[in-house]
């Protein structure tokens, strides 16, 4: 493994902290979007990214300042990978989208670049023909707030070259996170294929009418001992990112799936209500319900 430029091409919520934590443990990162405006959004996150890593692992002020300047911000597509030797995808999951990002990125990458899809739900075989080079291709996915949930599964399609495999598992290592091979396709990898379920059942009950998101988060929180219940989980994924997975649900015909888009853009989407990242979700920030200490009883 022989990486030492990264791109991460998409600066959202986990763009951003997988950016800014590669940045962190000593490698030049380039920050890829779309327009201006989006790199702007990114350069403030990374700002609360360097309050969070002083807040969360004691990190020195100048260690944060180190990491960003360590990276870069482009809209240009092909000014961001010039040099890169891994290109970490983190763009909406919505496939159209990923699909077109990987044809223009096929133009302009050197043939040296290793791809990596952040995709929750996606295979990476359903764009390995788009990219041009499959071989070199693969998923590196990671949870949310990946410096202290720090996990990593780098799962292979079945074009994938093993050695690229091999590397990329090396280099989540060197990012300090904890590498969780995947030896066969599974949509939504592990954490997802557990994770996913229990959101949309959570969301599914809200849809009905059966309970409110305080109410089903402290059913979880009590009888599991978990610190979050799913609504404050998916204030922290982003309820964009929950809305494009019900949505893609819905076009595919599932019938709940699609209420529950429906619900989200208009209740939450519409309302500027993002999650956590916009300090109002299905709670309000930075002293949210569910961190209250009478809100178990």
């Amino acid at each position: 493994m022989n990486f030492q430029n990264v791109t991460v091409a998409g600066s959202g919520v986990l763009g951003s902290q997988i950016a800014f934590q590669t940045a962190y443990k000593g490698f030049k990162v380039s920050v890829y979007d779309i327009n201006e405006e989006a790199i702007e959004q990114a350069k403030s996150r990374m700002m609360s990214l360097k309050e969070r890593y002083k807040e969360d692992l004691r990190a020195s002020a100048d260690a944060v300042d180190s990491a960003y300047n360590r990276m870069s911000f482009y809209s240009d597509l092909k000014e961001a990978v010039q040099d890169a030797d891994l290109v970490i995808e983190a763009v909406p999951e919505l496939a159209e989208i990923k699909m077109k990002f990987y044809k223009q990125l096929s133009e302009v990458a050197p043939e040296k670049t290793i791809f990596a899809t952040n995709s929750s739900t996606m295979l990476p075989s359903q764009f390995a023909d788009s990219t041009g080079r499959s071989e070199k291709f693969l998923a590196l996915h990671f949870a949310n707030e990946i410096w202290l949930n720090n996990t990593a599964e780098i799962m292979m399609h079945p074009n994938t070259d093993s050695k690229v495999f091999e590397d990329v598992i090396e280099f989540a290592k060197a990012i300090g996170m904890v590498a969780l091979p995947l030896q066969k396709e599974q949509p939504g990898y592990i954490l997802n294929s557990l994770l996913v379920p229990f959101l949309e059942a959570a969301q599914g009950l809200l849809v009905k009418g059966i309970a409110d998101p305080e109410t089903i988060d402290k059913t979880w929180i009590i009888a599991t001992g978990s610190p979050k219940g799913p609504f404050a989980i998916l204030d922290v994924v982003g309820i964009n990112t929950a809305y494009n997975i019900a949505y893609a649900k819905g076009q595919a015909g599932n019938e709940g799936s699609k209420k529950v888009a429906e619900y989200l853009k208009r209740e939450y989407i519409d309302q500027g209500k993002l999650g956590t990242g916009t300090k109002e979700g299905f709670y309000t920030y930075p002293n949210p319900k569910y961190l209250d200490p009478d809100f178990l009883r």
